[in-house]
């Protein structure tokens, strides 16, 4: 049985925009949190809705995976994601 190697444990930032939504109401946040998104903050802006999160996981690939299947799971559809620049920046 191979192992597999997991990295360190990182927070990462990103935003997910959610489609055909303008703005979350109370029980879409409601749902969004008891779907997994208990570490992102859904907001809307100028008529675009979207989660922004700040995920720890052991690869940024990960984070964004298990925060799409969570959006996913509580009936919103993806439209775009974005990675904060610093998730970028290596010493």
């Amino acid at each position: 049985m191979q192992t597999l190697r997991k990295g360190p444990v990182v927070e990462y930032r990103f935003t997910i925009t959610v489609s055909g939504v303008r703005e979350f109401s109370d029980a879409d946040a409601e749902r969004l949190y008891e779907c997994g998104c208990d570490d992102g903050s859904p907001a809307s802006r100028d008529g675009t809705a979207f989660v922004m999160f700040d995920r720890e996981s052991h690869s940024l690939e990960r984070a964004i995976s298990s925060a799409i299947a969570n959006i996913t799971k509580a009936g919103f559809e993806v439209e775009r994601i974005e990675v904060a620049p610093e998730q970028f920046v290596t010493a």
